[in-house]
């Protein structure tokens, strides 16, 4: 037989009956019946090859080895029982640790890092590790908790929480439009200075009619992932620039930046909140789910 077989109830069961002096103390402590105790103590001799209780019918005894044992099987049991009382702790109070990747620019650096301070300030005994790095990733490799993502997700067998709609603009500035005129239509970009990110192709539909759209492969005189540096291009009259509306409330209200069509839109673009299926997910993690859902719930752009 072997070690991988040994019953640790057996084992629990041995300390107990050596802890209480009698199998009739010990099933009381247990609420099984003698006999069952009686049995689980000859299986776990028997794996031994030893005694360990010298038992008759009126009293019993540890054996010599039943005494060496029993001692070291009472400190690993009370290391289990602190383990599980840890574990149990850190699973339903509110303290530890949470590591989350995120979008960077206005959306990460502005909104997401303001509601994770929010969240530090509520519940002090918690820290929060914030990742900007812009890659995939994979929350088990990553050893992530949680992402905050923008755009239509793969099926990844993750929670995906929608927290909200991004609305998106084709923006310029006056100073730009003056020189170059308003373009006509999303066709006429071919014709204009553009600023693009990461895509090339921007998609527009009709507001009279969401099954008409158009798709414009558009070459930008600048090319740069960075929202805040595209805004700034858009700023110093460079051309045509494509944004979420929250990167640049400020710059609308004060009329720095204009919407270039009026009857063409861009899709809004859905905000993720990521997260493992977990049946038993640590209260920490519950309660980030859950403050994240409020912030969002009435923040509309």
């Amino acid at each position: 037989m072997s070690k991988s077989e040994i019953n640790l109830a057996d084992v629990k069961a041995f300390t107990v009956i050596a802890e209480q002096g009698s199998f009739t103390k010990a099933a009381e402590v247990l609420i099984c019946s003698r006999s069952h105790l009686s049995k689980q103590l000859s299986h776990l001799e028997s794996y031994l090859g030893v005694t360990l209780i010298t038992r008759t019918t009126r009293a019993q005894r540890l054996t010599e080895q039943g005494l060496a044992f029993f001692s070291r099987c009472k400190a690993a049991l009370d290391s289990i029982d602190q383990a599980v009382d840890i574990a149990v702790d850190n699973a339903q109070n509110l303290q530890g640790s949470i590591k989350i990747n995120c979008v960077g620019g206005y959306l990460g650096e502005e909104v997401v890092a303001g509601l994770i301070n929010d969240f530090i300030l509520k519940y002090p005994g918690i820290s929060v590790e914030l990742d900007f790095s812009s890659q995939r990733v994979d929350l088990l490799v990553d050893q992530f908790d949680l992402v905050f993502r923008m755009g239509e997700l793969e099926d990844s067998g993750l929670v995906a929480r929608k927290l909200m709609d991004i609305s998106n603009l084709t923006l310029a500035s006056p100073k730009y439009l003056q020189s170059r005129g308003y373009p006509q239509d999303p066709k006429s970009l071919k014709t204009h200075q553009c600023i693009t990110g990461s895509i090339n192709n921007w998609s527009f539909y009709h507001v009279d009619n969401g099954e008409h759209k158009l798709d414009v492969h558009i070459n930008g005189v600048f090319r740069c992932k960075n929202g805040r540096a595209m805004k700034h291009s858009a700023l110093a009259g460079n051309g045509i620039v494509r944004l979420p509306q929250l990167y640049c409330v400020e710059e609308l209200n004060r009329g720095e930046l204009v919407s270039v069509f009026e009857d063409w839109r861009v899709a809004d673009t859905p905000f993720y909140l990521l997260y493992h299926k977990d049946k038993f997910q640590p209260a920490i993690l519950r309660e980030f789910v859950g403050f994240t859902a409020e912030h969002f719930k009435d923040y509309v752009l």
